[in-house]
């Protein structure tokens, strides 16, 4: 057929492409073995890290796809085909339905697609670049079950999946150079050698994972969420469901008893739930919590986990006065995303977003950092107090999971403090309260505490940290605390007669403290950070963790919290500090807690002896002309010496190398340093002979062939157990030496 409008080129390919015979199958047992057990490591590695179940299944049938592929793989396999690619099809329509039917998080619907193409694909693997693919499916559904994972059981799967990596690497080159045939010599990997690439390769890993930035700029829009929760009957916004404060499974204690009278001291601790999350609390309850992970939480930030908040003070405890007007919130069918609505402020804020991932029962309530703008929660209706919380229709139970985006404010000191004294009415409605009994006693405790400060505070943020950081110094944590009488006040046996106490109690007074001299606050309950996990990103939250703050309302910025609690930072953080690299400093953390107080102390004094010596240099330095030149002097020297250095290190390294390298391979990379000096390196993902094959095009016919016999030899030693007597090889790459001319337009030859 002639076209007269394509250029010879392009008629000899499409001529050549109609005549090229097919590829030939790939004949490596050993190699397929390889690739099916990265598959299944990665199916494994899927159904550990998301708690779902395919391996039982999947695995069985990819066994057998393989092994039928195998035998058949020297045959056309048309019906096997056409089979194929309907099944594809279909589970391709199957997904499609699940993906609209599913709002939210879409990850688990992928990796499960991907392993059913993978069990179609198995059936038909007649070559290489089949198996390829499928190996690339392994390399796939381990990174998905390392985005899903929480925990330190994928790190074996991991471990698992590079040691089968390395030898399919291995006889995947073997097979590119045709050396189908594996003898038992030929495939030499000592178990130290391995051991040495496999530690290098964690090594490698965990420092790059330490060292990747945190952008604060990534944003993740396809966010986590369970499952849709389907709840029978309906929703009353105002009920908060604690396990371990409820007359059963579906009850919730509200701090009265069965006739309805307020109870103070009756009610039993529980050491698994946390007392604070009820509408009404009682703290005058005595006891301790067994520590329990209870949630594990991936943040852009970290924070104060935010549950409930606290308006009316009894004098024992705290209760919301305004549960009744807990409003219901709803989503749309097509979306797990809940609009919450936002108080005016026009403090400045920033966008966070965090997945929480509940792993023990749990109140219905949806913890969350401050100021939470959208919830993406799996149940139809969800409730907000008019406190700020948030309420589930049903009980958190394990395996959970939702996303929220929070605009947190930032704790812009200099705009606290020049904020104005005049608040809303509602505000000062709702958050000024005070026993009457009580306030006389508690402002001028508080009078004399700021009296106390060298620079008296004047705005009402300088006033609540200063607070804050009083309470901290002047009375202490009661452990052994007795409890109060029936009318016995709370706030007045603290600050008069115990001198401390537990705690929530530290926040309940800095609360009445702030109230009784004009700043409106309330109590806040939930969880500080917890341990972050250097290796899985998460912050781990246990049931210990939970506790209550006080928040302060500072007009046109909002709510800010401050902590008063011995031992604990001033302010929770917050996103004023750079979180870039907290990956490194917490896994920095998490080393320096296994280093004994000697080296600790040492590697402190050193580091501030680098810092010190550097200030002091720098400064003698640009104190006279002198010291500029002595610097110019010494910056010019120092350039060459950083110019001349990889150089040197360069040569040092290739002579060594040589040194212990075999005779036949040094011979070999000695060839290659000579072509490259030449200008016409070999790449990385060239074999010895589709290098040599390139080089035809550039040299002439003497010279490649001395590089084909070189290449040649080298790999019949180090593929195919051949020796071939090393003068004769040497007296080959002599003569290359000598032969070895390349016309200066032939030094960069295109690339294939």
């Amino acid at each position: 057929m002639h076209i007269p409008s394509l250029p010879k080129t392009w008629r000899q390919r499409l001529f050549q492409q109609r005549i090229a015979p097919p590829t030939p199958p790939e004949d490596s047992l050993a190699l397929r073995i390889g690739v099916q057990l990265l598959v299944c490591v990665g199916i494994m590695a899927t159904d550990t890290a998301a708690s779902t179940l395919h391996s039982g299944w999947a695995i069985p049938l990819s066994l057998i796809g393989a092994t039928w592929s195998w035998r058949q793989r020297h045959r056309r396999n048309t019906v096997a085909k056409i089979g194929i690619a309907l099944g594809m099809v279909t589970v391709l329509a199957v997904f499609l339905t699940r993906l609209v039917g599913q709002a939210g998080d879409s990850r688990i619907l992928l990796a499960e697609l991907l392993i059913q193409v993978q069990i179609l694909h198995a059936f038909d693997l007649p070559r290489r670049k089949d198996l390829g693919y499928s190996a690339v499916i392994g390399v796939i559904l381990v990174g998905v079950a390392a985005t899903v994972s929480e925990t330190m059981l994928f790190g074996g799967w991991l471990l698992l999946f590079v040691a089968f990596a390395l030898p399919v690497l291995i006889l995947d080159y073997r097979s590119r150079l045709g050396l189908t045939a594996l003898k038992r010599q030929s495939l030499s990997l000592p178990p130290a050698q391995v051991a040495k690439v496999l530690l290098a390769v964690i090594t490698l890993g965990l420092i790059i994972f330490a060292l990747l930035p945190r952008l604060p700029g990534y944003q993740l829009r396809t966010l986590p969420v369970s499952a849709a929760i389907d709840f029978e009957g309906k929703f009353d916004a105002r009920q908060i469901v604690n396990p371990g404060y409820g007359q059963g499974d579906d009850a919730a204690w509200d701090g009265t008893g069965q006739d309805g009278k307020e109870i103070q001291g009756e009610i039993a601790f529980d050491d698994q739930f946390y007392y604070g999350f009820n509408p009404t609390i009682n703290q005058n309850l005595r006891g301790i919590l067994k520590p329990e992970i209870v949630m594990r939480v991936r943040s852009q930030a970290p924070g104060f986990w935010r549950v409930l908040a606290f308006d009316q003070y009894t004098g024992q405890g705290w209760q919301m006065s305004r549960n009744d007007k807990a409003e219901t919130l709803k989503r749309p069918s097509w979306s797990y995303r809940f609009a919450i609505p936002q108080d005016p402020q026009q403090g400045r804020t920033k966008e966070v977003i965090q997945t929480y991932s509940i792993v023990a029962p749990f109140p219905n309530l949806i913890p969350a950092l401050s100021q939470a703008r959208e919830v993406y929660f799996p149940t139809r209706e969800i409730a907000r107090d008019p406190e700020g919380g948030l309420r589930s229709p049903v009980q958190l139970q394990d395996g959970l999971t939702y996303s929220v985006i929070s605009d947190v404010p930032y704790r812009d000191r200099k705009q606290l403090r020049r904020a104005p004294r005049q608040y809303p009415r509602q505000i000062r409605q709702h958050y000024l309260q005070v026993p009457a009994e009580i306030a006389s006693q508690v402002r001028e405790q508080t009078e004399t505490l700021l009296a106390k400060a060298n620079h008296s505070p004047i705005s009402a943020y300088e006033k609540a940290l200063y607070l804050a950081q009083a309470l901290k110094q002047t009375y202490s944590l009661q452990p052994n605390l007795p409890s109060l009488a029936p009318q016995e006040d709370l706030v007045s046996a603290f600050l008069f007669k115990y001198e401390g106490g537990y705690p929530d109690h530290f926040s309940t007074v800095l609360t009445l403290m702030l109230r009784s001299i004009g700043i409106p606050a309330r109590l806040v309950t939930g969880f500080g950070p917890g341990q972050f996990n250097a290796f899985t990103g998460l912050y781990e939250v246990e049931n210990v963790d939970a506790y209550a703050l006080t928040e302060v309302y500072i007009p046109q910025s909002g709510w800010f919290t401050f902590d008063p609690i011995p031992g604990h930072d001033l302010v929770p953080p917050s996103v004023d500090d750079d979180y870039t690299f907290s990956v490194l400093k917490s896994f920095w953390n998490w080393v320096a807690g296994w280093l004994p107080s000697p080296m600790m102390n040492g590697l402190t004094a050193i580091t501030a002896w680098i810092g010190t010596s550097l200030a002091q240099a720098l400064g003698l330095l640009t104190s006279s002309w002198q010291g500029w030149a002595v610097g110019l002097l010494m910056f010019s020297g120092l350039a060459v010496l950083i110019w001349l250095t990889p150089q040197g290190w360069r040569w040092w390294r290739y002579r060594r190398r040589l040194a212990n390298l075999p005779p036949m391979e040094r011979l070999y990379q000695q060839m290659l340093h000579l072509l490259a000096h030449e200008g016409i390196p070999k790449h990385s993902h060239e074999t010895p002979f589709e290098y040599t094959h390139r080089l035809r095009r550039t040299a002439t016919q003497p010279v490649a062939t001395l590089i084909s016999d070189i290449s040649q030899a080298y790999v019949d030693w180090r593929y195919g157990q051949q020796i071939r007597p090393i003068s004769q090889v040497q007296q080959q790459f002599q003569s290359l030496k000598q032969q070895v001319r390349w016309p200066k337009t032939d030094q960069q030859p295109s690339q294939q």
